[in-house]
């Protein structure tokens, strides 16, 4: 779930004090070549989904498998005042098993033959600049915040193509201003796969305190809408084996200039604009090898909540999972989920999760009370040691059932996927 990682993320990183850096990254920079970094992930995923309720002529079932290649390079940065480097992103995607009667997943491109392509590569490249603590990297890049995320649930992840400048520059605050002009597709080579014109973002993460962190964002996407985010986390120790963490997220979305998201989203009224807020509230309890959540999300306003032109992964809310979003307009939903590490039992890499959410009360084109509920279940393990060290095996399955179609139309999902990831750090 992409907002606990996040809200985590922030905590980690956090200083907890508002006071400047004594000493920069840039001042302790070894060169160029010497803080060079060379990765190469392999990603091999089985993806199926059935369609158990499909009317009869449409496509009942997709299923494919496939294996990627993402390799990053990332140089260090010259000495002095001003240090330089470069980035470079390399990604091949090869189709193993596939079928013009069950191509569609979303890991290939598809041709005209409605047949998925074969292979398929994409990459580029981008320059860096960076002062004492602050980097400006201007091409290609995969992004990770909450109004602008590329997402990486398929093969190959997507692809961002504009400036960012990243500031660390005063202890507990991270600061975050760019635009974006151009973002690839996950199964596409086609830079502008989304036909963005411009998508402006600023904002930060403050740590108040080591347990307490807020996030600001703000970004337009030209012609579509622009959106405010607001996140509050809180980690509150109980002892060494028990803590509690609550997670609050909300989006302010509203359509601007020609609402070209606007235009896919019309309501059976007629009426296409987004006028929303959607939010999201969670309280996780962890004891030893257990952790328990329960979380409320609610969409208020005009539209649902909207997303994709600025990145796949841009929904950081609670009940945004494996299969839908639950952001229909007016829904709202609850989750239950329940997560086991097996370290605790001796078996470290080990990792179960199961969860389930509820949704109701949806606006659709149907209906004024769409209702839908979905149950995920993930089992990953991860070699720990040994020459495969990193390798892991991961199975997340999915059933998803819907009164009203509140999904893209679809009443009745079931989808499994089988992963198999290796990172190997060269340099």
């Amino acid at each position: 779930m992409r907002v606990m990682k996040w809200s985590m993320i922030a905590l980690a990183v956090a200083a907890g004090t508002s006071q400047l850096a004594v000493a920069s990254s840039q001042d302790e920079s070894k060169g160029f070549i010497e803080d060079s970094k060379l990765s190469v992930k392999t990603r091999m995923l089985y993806f199926s989904r059935d369609f158990r309720n499909a009317p009869a002529g449409d496509q009942s079932r997709v299923e494919e498998t496939g294996l990627g290649f993402v390799g990053t390079y990332e140089s260090g940065f010259t000495q002095g005042t001003i240090g330089v480097g470069v980035d470079a992103i390399g990604m091949l995607g090869l189709k193993l098993d596939s079928g013009k009667g069950r191509a569609g997943t979303g890991l290939f491109p598809t041709g005209s033959d409605e047949r998925s392509q074969d292979d398929y590569s994409k990459g580029g490249g981008a320059v860096k600049f960076r002062i004492s603590d602050t980097v400006l990297k201007v091409g290609d890049q995969f992004t990770a915040l909450p109004v602008f995320a590329t997402d990486d649930s398929r093969l190959l992840p997507e692809l961002a193509q504009g400036a960012l400048f990243t500031s660390n520059d005063i202890k507990g605050l991270t600061l975050h201003a760019g635009r974006f002009t151009s973002l690839t597709a996950q199964a596409e080579t086609n830079r502008d796969s989304f036909g963005l014109k411009k998508a402006d973002v600023f904002g930060g993460t403050y740590a108040i305190t080591d347990s307490l962190s807020s996030s600001v964002y703000y970004s337009r996407v030209e012609d579509h809408f622009r959106k405010w985010y607001g996140n509050v986390n809180w980690a509150l120790p109980i002892s060494d084996k028990q803590g509690l963490v609550f997670d609050f997220n909300i989006y302010d979305t509203k359509s601007i200039g020609d609402n070209l998201t606007g235009a896919y989203v019309t309501k059976a009224d007629g009426t296409n604009e987004l006028d929303n807020t959607v939010f999201s509230i969670s309280g996780a309890y962890n004891i030893g090898a257990h952790t328990f959540t329960l979380a409320y999300q609610k969409v208020t306003g005009d539209g649902d909540y909207a997303y994709g032109i600025d990145g796949g992964g841009t929904v950081f809310l609670a009940n945004s999972i494996a299969r839908s979003d639950f952001n229909a307009e007016d829904e709202k939903s609850w989750q239950a989920r329940y997560d086991l590490n097996f370290a605790e039992y001796g078996i470290p890499g080990l990792t179960f999760m199961t969860r389930y959410v509820r949704g109701s009360g949806a606006t659709t084109r149907t209906t004024d009370d769409g209702k839908e509920w979905e149950r995920d279940i993930d089992i990953k393990y991860v070699l720990q040691e040994g020459p495969a060290k990193d390798l892991s095996f991961r199975v997340r399955q999915a059933t998803y059932r819907s009164s009203d179609g509140v999904y893209y139309g679809s009443n009745s999902i079931d989808e499994l996927r089988l992963i198999v990831e290796y990172p190997l750090s060269i340099l």
